[in-house]
């Protein structure tokens, strides 16, 4: 693509203009000129990785709705199914085709954020989380699917994270076909013609949760300390003035460290605003057909766009934003970047140009 020389002519000026081009790079080149190695960044603060809690992955959400029909119609539309319901039909557990027993769980109630959920390594990890301020007690999930145990913390700004070990594995579901691409000059896909039957777009797994936060500085420092969670990247904005240049982050990007093992660009994503609520949580699908399809089959029914579809630059993810029926946001992703411990921790100027290269233009109502 580097030696295409062949241009395009801007018909109103008359200037070359060269066309657009996608490559998949390196890590390490894809970064700008501030970085440091995860070591590094560890090191300068002072974060002992032999005291944290040791996480896995992210397993599913938690929520509190005031009508669960309402909510499970949404949630069905969206691309997940009942895996269970309690006796009284008060709690729901939702699946996708994943390994998960469930990627979601809603309860009665007024509307309520009731935290991400992680599975750590080990009971003993969860006995760990109990010495930590402010944390509840290890419960029995007897009632929930798989069963196992779990522990609830509350972040310095009172957001709740639960920890769970313990749960049996789930059958995984029928994955769906791989759709063959063609493109100018490789031509795999020879006396096969691709259809597509429109519907939800079915969910894999959950992918990641974000919160706007008050206190920046000192929720990062928290979840740094307290989990491996570790920074993939950095947003910032000018703070200061006169000569010298000073910049504030204001964004973090978190993937779960697993050392040499990659994983998800972010698990977990925080971003500074005046008033501290849950951001949204994001879901995987298959393809990007996929995540069309789903795209119109929702707005076919009505329900409310946020943003998308289009392409995120951090991360790389092809997204699509929306509201669920309690007020929620949520979202579809697919084609996902992966990291470990080599992925060095990147620094870029916030701003609208960071946070996609193509789709729509950022509504206001996503940065609020």
């Amino acid at each position: 693509m580097d030696e295409f020389k062949e241009h395009l002519i801007d018909g109103e000026n008359g200037r070359e203009q060269s066309p657009n081009r996608g490559r998949s790079v390196p890590d390490t080149q894809a970064l700008g000129p501030e970085r440091a190695s995860l070591s590094e960044w560890q090191k300068n603060q002072g974060i002992d990785t032999a005291k944290q809690i040791r996480i896995v992955k992210l397993a599913h959400m938690r929520y509190q709705h005031p009508d669960l029909p309402k909510i499970t119609t949404f949630l069905r539309d969206f691309g997940m199914h009942v895996a269970q319901k309690s006796p009284g039909g008060d709690k729901i557990w939702y699946r996708g085709y994943g390994p998960d027993q469930y990627v979601y769980y809603a309860q009665k109630g007024e509307k309520k954020f009731l935290g991400g959920t992680f599975e750590v390594e080990s009971y003993a990890e969860l006995e760990k989380a109990e010495k930590v301020d402010g944390a509840g007690r290890i419960e029995e999930l007897k009632d929930a699917p798989g069963a196992g145990w779990m522990v609830t913390l509350h972040d310095p700004e009172g957001f709740p994270v639960n920890l769970m070990y313990g749960q049996k594995a789930a059958q995984v579901g029928q994955l769906p076909d791989k759709v063959i691409l063609n493109d100018e000059t490789d031509k795999p896909r020879q006396r096969k013609f691709n259809r597509f039957t429109p519907g939800p777009a079915a969910v894999h797994k959950l992918g990641h949760y974000g919160l706007s936060v008050q206190n920046f500085q000192g929720q990062v420092e928290w979840y740094t300390r307290t989990f491996n969670l570790a920074p993939t990247d950095f947003l910032y904005v000018p703070d200061g003035s006169g000569q010298e240049k000073k910049t504030r982050d204001v964004a973090t990007f978190l993937h779960i460290d697993r050392g040499a093992d990659l994983v998800d660009h972010h698990t977990f994503f925080m971003s500074l605003n005046p008033t501290s609520h849950v951001h949204h949580a994001s879901f995987e699908v298959h393809d990007y057909d996929t995540q069309q399809l789903g795209h119109q089959w929702l707005a076919s029914k009505g329900y409310t766009s946020v943003w998308g579809v289009g392409r995120h630059v951090l991360g790389s993810q092809i997204f699509d934003y929306w509201w669920d029926t309690t007020g929620n946001m949520v979202e579809h992703y697919t084609d996902g970047d992966l990291v470990n411990e080599e992925t060095p921790v990147g620094w870029g100027m916030a701003g609208d140009e960071s946070l996609a290269v193509w789709g729509p233009d950022v509504p206001k109502s996503f940065l609020e």
